[in-house]
């Protein structure tokens, strides 16, 4: 069953300390789009059922990557997409996002999603070490 949405952006309001639901947002937004784009099948469709339907809808309709990012330059980026982010606030922004995405998936769908990802994700998912 998909997360509610005031659900899932608290929790990740809560994770990332924003002060407000919008920042949130916006960097739930950036990394399930940066995230879609390197997800692939079943995987991406079980995630995005799990998760709230515009959230759904942007980790179906990713950004375009040539190639899966390892986890340092899906860190940089999601900096490159978020106004005024640093490469740290960044690596804040996708914890924070991956998380709360990885409460809504449970472990075995996390790590069949680890399983799609470069080496090095676990950490950003909260999971570490968890494939």
């Amino acid at each position: 069953m998909a997360m509610r949405w005031e659900a899932f952006l608290e929790r990740v309001q809560e994770r990332g300390r924003y002060p407000t639901p919008q920042e949130a947002e916006r960097a739930a937004r950036t990394v399930l789009a940066l995230l879609g784009a390197h997800l692939v099948g079943e995987v991406r469709a079980e995630l995005a059922a799990r998760l709230p339907e515009t959230f759904a809808l942007i980790l179906l309709n990713p950004l375009q990557s040539a190639e899966p990012l390892p986890p340092e330059r899906f860190v940089r980026a999601t900096a490159a997409w978020i106004e005024g982010a640093s490469e740290q606030t960044a690596a804040w922004d996708v914890s924070a996002v991956l998380s709360v995405a990885a409460d809504a998936a449970g472990d075995e769908l996390t790590c069949r999603i680890l399983l799609q990802l470069p080496p090095g994700y676990d950490l950003l998912f909260g999971h570490p070490e968890h494939v």
